[in-house]
């Protein structure tokens, strides 16, 4: 296997660093904080992708993509998380929203949803975790219940739902047969977040506004249209676009930016830290390799058609584990530099207080670390 840029990609590469370089502010770190012109910035940022071709690049060509390898996808999702991830909420429709639509979907709902996911103009939120149902996916309670002359009634309630308060369009896990075994019954609808009945209740965090709501579903009223995939068949459906949605957050490529950043960040005062620190950082960056190596696995697998559930969950362990080691030595470093995040000037200082704050929820984010072992174990044991 070749790990270094193919030309295409290393072309490819060189042209995002010159996008987010002219139409992205130094100071940007991330679309979601509390000033909108962060979020206008993003937005217009997936606009200029998707008129290159370049938002959605391995995608087919006439749902808004290049027809380029799974390698430029993955090239794209490293420069844009290593540049805090301007694409905002965009990243995903684009790596598991769209391809489970491609792959399930109608002719209608492909039609209907992925050209605007390919011109950047939709967004989308994630309707899986529920106040009891959180890495237990499968024990999810929200219901949808028959009604007279056909569709359903959505009944119950979602949690820790990014992206609720902006988003067009919701990617609904709902139960459809509350008799059958945990892991049935269970039914994908796509759902207009204008639709009667949504509620949505923002969670204040330190991760900032829009990542964490309580989305209530009251009576919201559901067609056989919305259903994606096959009623009572959306485990299948769910279990694919994770494995998606795992590798395509490519933590690693940050940490790799954020390391590389601090010997120059910090100055004279990086050749006067503690051996052990500098030692730790060194570690960090290995660390940072491996997980890349780990994704790269998994990108070769997709470029050939086939996902391996414990590839995906090795990676997201071993990147899940980094972003926090990464997040703790830097914040260190900066103990040390006696320089804290409330210094606005200082942009290293503020990126990572906002690195450190993200990696927090690492480890439970999209499925936690411990559900990650599970598969693993589980992969394992039946190639036995």
């Amino acid at each position: 296997m070749e790990f270094s840029d193919s030309e295409s990609s290393a072309a490819l590469r060189a042209e995002l660093r010159t996008l987010v370089r002219e139409h992205v502010p130094q100071t940007f770190l991330g679309a979601f904080t509390r000033d909108p012109k962060d979020l206008e910035t993003a937005q217009a940022f997936c606009r200029l992708l998707a008129e290159k071709g370049q938002l959605t690049p391995a995608w087919p060509v006439e749902y808004g993509g290049s027809a380029s390898s799974q390698w430029d996808q993955a090239v794209m999702r490293e420069e844009m998380w290593g540049h805090f991830e301007p694409r905002g909420a965009q990243y995903m429709g684009v790596n598991w929203v769209g391809p489970a639509i491609m792959r399930f979907g109608t002719d209608e709902q492909k039609r209907e949803h992925l050209s605007r996911i390919g011109a950047g103009t939709v967004i989308w939120c994630q309707g899986f975790s529920e106040p009891e149902a959180g890495s237990d996916l499968a024990s999810l309670r929200t219901a949808a219940v028959p009604q007279e002359g056909g569709g359903w009634r959505i009944e119950g309630q979602k949690v820790w739902t990014s992206y609720a308060t902006m988003a067009d369009w919701c990617f609904l896990l709902a139960r459809t047969d509350r008799d059958a075994p945990k892991h049935k019954g269970i039914t994908v609808f796509l759902v207009p977040m204008d639709r009667p009945g949504i509620k949505v209740v923002p969670i204040e965090a330190m991760v900032g506004p829009h990542h964490l709501n309580e989305v209530f579903f009251e009576g919201v009223p559901v067609t056989e249209a919305d259903v994606l995939g096959e009623v009572d068949a959306g485990w299948s459906i769910v279990r694919e676009a994770l494995a998606f949605e795992r590798v395509g957050i490519a933590r690693y490529a940050r940490c790799d930016r954020l390391l590389n950043m601090a010997p120059a960040a910090l100055g004279d005062r990086w050749e006067t830290l503690p051996e052990e620190l500098k030692e730790r950082w060194a570690t960090a960056l290995i660390h940072v390799r491996q997980a890349r190596l780990l994704a790269y696995r998994v990108v070769e697998k997709i470029e050939a058609g086939a996902v391996d559930p414990a590839d995906t969950a090795s990676y997201r362990i071993a990147v899940t584990q980094t972003d926090q080691e990464v997040a703790e030595v830097l914040m260190d470093m900066l103990e040390e530099r006696a320089v804290g995040a409330a210094d606005r000037s200082d942009l290293f200082a503020r990126a990572v207080d906002d690195h450190w704050r993200y990696a927090q929820a690492a480890t439970v984010a999209s499925g936690s670390i411990e559900v990650q072992r599970l598969l693993l174990s589980r992969s394992l044991l039946k190639t036995k």
